[in-house]
């Protein structure tokens, strides 16, 4: 079967430019309010609860240095990256239940 070359033109053009209007799936920030169930310094992760599952967030490099300041068992806001099958990855924090030497963590630095 032979296409026509003002049709195969057409089509190349209508392909095209689905093409240039599909956006690539990048990974998207989520917020999570949850109460801190266990932090595991070793493995870098924190084990929060919210919806009825329990899963670890991974802590982040700009994190790290600040996770002592994050009490356990508190509540917290969590914004983190979501990355398909890896752990979410911590961003930034928000402790609302109880003081902290950390209340908000940025991104960079704590406040």
């Amino acid at each position: 079967m032979c296409i026509p070359r003002s049709s195969a033109r057409i089509l190349f053009v209508l392909l095209s430019l689905t093409a240039l209007t599909l956006t690539p799936v990048f990974a998207e920030d989520r917020s999570f309010y949850s109460p801190i169930i266990f932090i595991d310094k070793e493995k870098n992760q924190i084990l929060i609860s919210t919806s009825g599952k329990v899963f670890y967030i991974e802590i982040s490099e700009a994190a790290k240095p600040h996770i002592d300041k994050l009490p356990q068992g508190v509540l917290a806001d969590f914004v983190v990256e979501m990355r398909g099958d890896d752990r979410p990855l911590l961003k930034k924090w928000h402790v609302t239940g109880a003081d902290s030497e950390c209340r908000i963590f940025d991104g960079t630095k704590c406040k």
